[in-house]
Order: C-alpha cells, then sequence, then structure tokens
C-alpha cells in the first residue's frame, strides 16, 4: 500500500498447506528484511487451506529478544466465506481463489471450483495462469482432478494456452515419464539429449506418438522419426 509514491505498509503473503518449523525461523527474516528495504511497516499474512495448519500459524513465534514476538496474521477456511456463486466469483475472484483453496475438501467442491473458473474465465490471462497455479497446488489431489476434468471439459471459456498450461501439460509429463520408463525396459539407449527433448517436451499429443513407436522401436532416432 502506498500513499503517493511512498510505501505505506508492505504485506508478505505466505501459503501454508502444512507445518513447516523452517518458517519459524524464515518468516521474522522475510518481515525484517521488507521492511528494512522499503522503510514502512510490514505485516505477514499466511492463508491456510485446512484449520489445523492455521492453528499451528497463528502460534507466537518468541524472537529470543525480551518483549519480541511474531504473531502471523492467518486466514483458514473459518475466515474464508463459501463462494459457489458464479457472479459473486466474476465480482470478486481473489475470494474466489481463497474459496476454492479453503472448501475444496467440502462437499460443495465442485459448486466451489466451478465458480473459480468462471472467476478466472473473467479476467486477464496472466492472472488467472497465476490464480490457477495457486489454487492447484493448494487443494487436494481429489479437488486437483476434479478442477482438471472441469477446465477440459470446459475449454470453449479459456484460451488454449491457458488449459495448456494448467492440464495438457500436466499430462505431458506423465507421458514422458511412461514413455522413458518403456525405453528402459525394452533396452533402448537414451542419450542426455534426447532424454532432455522427451522432459522438455509439452505437446501430449507428440508424446503420445512417441509412446507408441518406442513399444516396437529398436533406437531413439525410430521413436523421433
Amino acid at each position: 500500500m502506498t500513499a503517493g509514491d511512498a510505501p505505506v505498509v508492505a504485506v508478505v503473503v505466505e501459503v501454508q498447506l502444512r507445518r513447516d518449523g523452517d518458517k519459524l525461523w524464515t518468516w521474522p527474516v522475510y518481515l525484517t528484511t521488507l521492511r528494512a528495504r522499503l522503510r514502512c511497516p510490514a505485516v505477514l499474512l499466511v492463508v491456510c487451506a485446512d484449520a489445523a495448519t492455521a492453528g499451528w500459524c497463528r502460534a507466537p513465534i518468541d524472537l529470543g529478544h525480551p518483549g519480541w514476538s511474531l504473531s502471523p496474521l492467518v486466514v483458514g477456511p473459518e475466515e474464508v466465506p463459501l463462494v459457489t456463486d458464479a457472479g459473486q466469483a466474476r465480482r470478486a475472484p481473489e475470494l474466489a481463489v481463497l474459496s476454492a483453496m479453503a472448501h475444496g475438501r467440502r462437499p460443495q467442491r465442485e459448486q466451489v471450483l466451478g465458480a473459480l473458473l468462471s472467476a478466472l474465465s473473467a479476467i486477464d490471462q496472466d492472472r488467472a495462469t497465476l490464480y490457477a497455479d495457486v489454487v492447484l497446488m493448494a487443494v487436494p489431489e481429489a479437488a486437483r482432478r476434479v478442477l482438471e476434468a472441469m477446465m477440459i471439459a470446459r475449454t470453449y471459456e479459456y484460451q488454449s494456452d491457458f488449459v495448456r498450461r494448467h492440464v495438457f501439460q500436466g499430462r505431458a509429463e506423465g507421458e514422458a515419464r511412461a514413455l522413458l520408463t518403456v525405453l528402459e525396459a525394452r533396452g533402448v539407449a537414451v542419450p542426455d539429449e534426447a532424454r532432455e527433448r522427451i522432459v522438455g517436451c509439452t505437446d501430449y499429443e507428440l508424446i503420445e506418438v512417441w509412446v507408441r513407436r518406442a513399444v516396437t522401436a529398436g533406437s531413439i532416432d525410430e521413436v523421433f522419426a
């Protein structure tokens, strides 16, 4: 937050998915470093996807100096509204992101994730990509699979690059691992250059072609032919 060009307050935002004892040492560093750099007050806001982690994050951190402790500001599931309405999500996309992170485990997760997708379709692609990254990282595996399936089913609402970034790229990585496994099992040599080409490929359909060829190929050149 600024007043003109001068910073008034700085906020460090952390997404915390589980207990991490290292944060008891690094969070104070984040704050003091930012405070010194910007010459303004700094606060720590921790966003948690589950109540147990939120409770752990709320515990004051004793820094050792008399009277000096850090009590993080924490947003857990109980502080985040359940957003299932598409209109509300589009009006407040950041709230829809927090709702998806906080309530992705609840029975209403499909409505919550559907509202999130409506919000992402209403903002610029860069922000949509960033927000989707955060949500996919924070939600449990079951919710992540639901969200990915919904993104594929509703491809028409998004630019192709957006869907490829979050779904097809992930599938390509899985296919790349499968391809390397097949080649290893068949004794086909994979030079470092070829391995880098396989691992770095984000074209899901192309890797599928390579996998089919690998079943009978006698060399890596025949896979790439």
